[in-house]
């Protein structure tokens, strides 16, 4: 038997069709009950609430992709949506034909959603038009670096190449998946999006979280360590964080609607 094997939860052995909506079940109940995994979100989320801090009031925020997620239990004011429906989502929709009027939205957020689209073209096309002037999008992606390449490329499921496109054509709206197309769009073909994206600056990207992540075993293996030590892992990946641009596995990219 493989160490991966002896590893893996259970529940992520019952999960062979990964477009079924009922799996969000089994994955809230995942992540409420790994206190590394769910302390990590928890996490991602306060960094994505203080970015989208300065956007426009008077306009929705909507979270993208809301799958298992919580965000809406520390922000109610934020709009849950999703392609697939399932109880306790707000909207249900897709992210390359969505339902809001032009220049209605102050932000939109979403955690590991962009490398799921099969058109980033026409994604970011949406939101530009939907976005309020000084509204942003604020993401948690897949980073490239040598450690993610390496842990990506041996133990995730899905496809990271980087040779690839703006987005894939087989697959369904969660099985299909290149995990570098962040990579690609904001490193790779940078000046080709300021091209083509002139209104959409990007403000920032950050790549950070090489372990805490790893270490909680996500969505399909069990936490790998005890819970008292997850203090001491941040602690670790804070001294280590000069080196993110080697180690880290998630970058989160700010952009803002300028135009």
């Amino acid at each position: 038997m493989s160490l991966l094997k002896m590893v893996k939860l259970p529940e992520a052995s019952q999960m062979q069709n990964l477009d079924d909506p009922e799996n969000i079940y089994v994955l809230k109940k995942i992540i409420r009950r790994k206190p590394f995994l769910f302390k990590t979100y928890k996490e991602f989320y306060r960094d994505i609430l203080r970015k989208i801090r300065t956007v426009p009031f008077d306009g929705e925020v909507i979270e993208l992709g809301s799958g298992a997620g919580f965000l809406k239990s520390m922000a109610p004011f934020v709009i849950t949506s999703d392609i697939l429906p399932y109880e306790g989502i707000d909207r249900v929709f897709s992210a390359l034909e969505m339902p809001m009027d032009s220049k209605s939205v102050s932000a939109f957020v979403m955690i590991d959603v962009l490398h799921h689209i099969k058109d980033s073209r026409a994604f970011f096309t949406e939101v530009n038009r939907c976005l309020k002037v000084g509204g942003k999008i604020v993401m948690i992606e897949p980073a490239n670096t040598l450690w993610s390449r390496f842990i990506y490329k041996n133990f995730h499921h899905e496809p990271f190449d980087v040779t690839g496109g703006w987005g894939f054509e087989t697959g369904g709206p969660l099985s299909g998946a290149n995990m570098a197309i962040p990579w690609i769009i904001f490193y790779r073909d940078r000046n080709k999006f300021a091209k083509e994206f002139p209104g959409l600056k990007v403000r920032s990207i950050c790549i950070h979280t090489p372990f805490r992540y790893l270490l909680s075993g996500g969505l399909s293996l069990r936490q790998l360590l005890p819970s008292w030590s997850y203090r001491f892992v941040r602690l670790a990946e804070w001294v280590m964080s000069p080196f993110n641009s080697y180690l880290g596995l998630f970058m989160t990219i700010e952009l803002q609607k300028e135009l």
